[in-house]
């Protein structure tokens, strides 16, 4: 009983920080087009001209920055975030994310927030946003859950692309075309749907850990539960009107594994060692965050049935993340903190408090971020992030390969 309330517990916590917004102030932005300039003029790689991603946190941009941030988390408006880059561009990591390292990979230059007027969109359009949701805010509202941080939800995105495309490309043929020599990323997206039916029944304020709140936890993570049958078939609807529309490349990725976040861990700060798995992470949220990946990915073997000509990757961050943690020594990372955030404050195994996130008074940052997987306890670090990429877009775990990239000796 004990484990599975902390288990509840953690997935309350936990939950409402993943995918949580960061964003710069506007002095400290930096042209990202600019500074890739040098990319253009080279080949396309596979024939893929432009990307166009969709998204939350894990690859926005910029897009909530200029929409406004609000809420939690406001400490992350500026330094250390970005560090690693010159400054906060609303990326939520020191530096760069996958959707950067693919760009580079792709000899594109990287993707300009949507939001970001006046920017260069010749080569792809970057609508993530942080804190977004696969559902809208009216859906979630029938539900009883509250959208605190944005409304741009997977739809409002996707229509924000479709207006795009109307403005730039012209007649649906044109479009199609275009979308012929792209690649279309949606996702990853989800994770705030559940993060918000967990904080809609939070317990009482003052932590009392009575049966009520117990109760109460035991709601959300049902309610939570419910929630994902309905996330997917927004993922895999939207991954559908762009097939429609042409697209003839996409590549959908799953969730995280949850029990393997240092946010996560340090709010179980479970001792039993039978709440871990083989590889140290809590099982149960491991299950949960799989259950969505399992709807996903039969959501994706239906599109390929109905797309045959159509390559519909999926995007296995699930078992990358668990890659990179079981090979962290071959790959430079540190073997005693992977679960351990490099900025952040606490002192607990994992460097998160709750109440003192990166960026906050009393946090502070390690010395050698390159060698960790965790940035702030919720997202990866620049480093991270490109082995990420790696693994995904050319060790095979974005299935089948979305991008034909040259083969090197």
């Amino acid at each position: 009983m004990e484990t599975m309330a902390r288990i509840l517990l953690a997935t309350f916590m936990a939950l409402l920080l993943v995918v949580g917004p960061c964003q710069a102030r506007p002095g400290q932005l930096q042209t990202t087009a600019a500074k890739s300039s040098a990319t253009k003029g080279k080949a396309a790689v596979d024939g893929i001209t432009a990307i166009y991603n969709f998204g939350d946190s894990l690859s926005d941009t910029g897009n909530l920055l200029r929409e406004g941030a609000t809420g939690m988390l406001q400490h992350t408006t500026g330094p250390p975030y970005g560090s690693a880059i010159g400054g906060a561009t609303g990326r939520c990591s020191d530096g760069y994310l996958m959707i950067d390292f693919l760009a580079k990979d792709l000899g594109l230059p990287l993707l300009n927030p949507h939001l970001d007027e006046g920017a260069d969109f010749s080569h792809g359009v970057n609508f993530a946003v942080a804190g977004a949701t696969a559902l809208d805010a009216a859906a979630l509202a029938r539900r009883g859950v509250a959208v605190p941080h944005t409304n741009s939800s997977l739809g409002v995105q996707l229509q924000q692309f479709k207006d795009f495309m109307t403005a730039t490309a012209g007649s649906p043929q044109e479009i199609r075309e275009k979308l012929a020599r792209s690649l279309v990323m949606v996702g990853e997206i989800g994770g705030n749907d559940y993060n918000y039916a967990f904080s809609a029944n939070k317990p009482a304020a003052g932590g009392a850990r009575n049966l009520y709140d117990f109760g109460r936890m035991a709601t959300g993570v049902v309610e939570a539960m419910a929630l994902v049958p309905d996330v997917v078939r927004s993922v895999t609807g939207a991954a559908r009107e762009l097939l429609d529309m042409g697209a003839t490349r996409v590549v959908i990725p799953g969730n995280f594994p949850l029990g393997c976040v240092p946010s996560y861990m340090a709010a179980v700060n479970e001792t039993d060692p039978a709440a871990y798995d083989a590889n140290g992470c809590l099982a149960a949220l491991n299950l949960f965050a799989q259950m969505h990946n399992v709807l996903l990915q039969q959501g994706i073997r239906e599109l390929r049935r109905s797309y045959p000509s159509a390559t519909v990757a999926y995007a296995d961050y699930f078992y990358a993340y668990v890659r990179m943690l079981r090979d962290a020594g071959k790959t430079g990372f540190d073997e005693a903190a992977v679960t351990k955030a490099c900025c952040g404050a606490g002192d607990g195994a994992y460097n998160f408090d709750m109440d003192r996130m990166c960026g906050a008074p009393g946090a502070s940052v390690c010395e050698r971020p390159d060698e960790r997987i965790s940035w702030d306890g919720v997202h990866l670090t620049q480093r991270a992030n490109s082995v990420m990429n790696d693994l995904l877009y050319h060790k095979g775990l974005a299935s089948p390969a979305p991008v034909q990239f040259p083969r090197t000796t």
